[in-house]
């Protein structure tokens, strides 16, 4: 349930929520809640206590996580957002692999 078709990196379009229609990277992924960081989408504000570096303290606004059935990857080479599927190289190493143009992603 942990495995995820899409990682640290990948250019993702959102499905649903507020920022539908974005695009962006991943910028961290977290397998065992399902969830993904991605640029730009899904800006909370975030209150901030003083603390030595940033006596002031404040607001800023930072990317929360959102569940990553709502993201779909974007292939690089075709770029559109496609579903992945997993198959083995010539190497027996496992690759993704794009469902509309049959590259590999990897």
């Amino acid at each position: 349930m942990n495995s995820m078709n899409i990682k640290k990196g990948d250019k993702v379009k959102v499905l649903a929520g507020k920022d539908k229609g974005k695009e962006g990277t991943i910028l961290r992924s977290l397998p065992q809640k399902q969830r993904v960081v991605v640029e730009k989408v899904n800006i909370v504000k975030k209150a901030l206590r003083p603390t030595q570096q940033n006596p002031q303290g404040g607001i800023s606004s930072v990317e929360a996580p959102i569940h990553v059935s709502n993201v779909m990857l974007v292939c690089p080479s075709c770029k559109q957002p496609t579903r992945v599927s997993n198959k083995r190289d010539e190497n027996g190493k496992k690759v993704r692999v794009c469902k509309k143009c049959g590259k590999d992603i990897d």
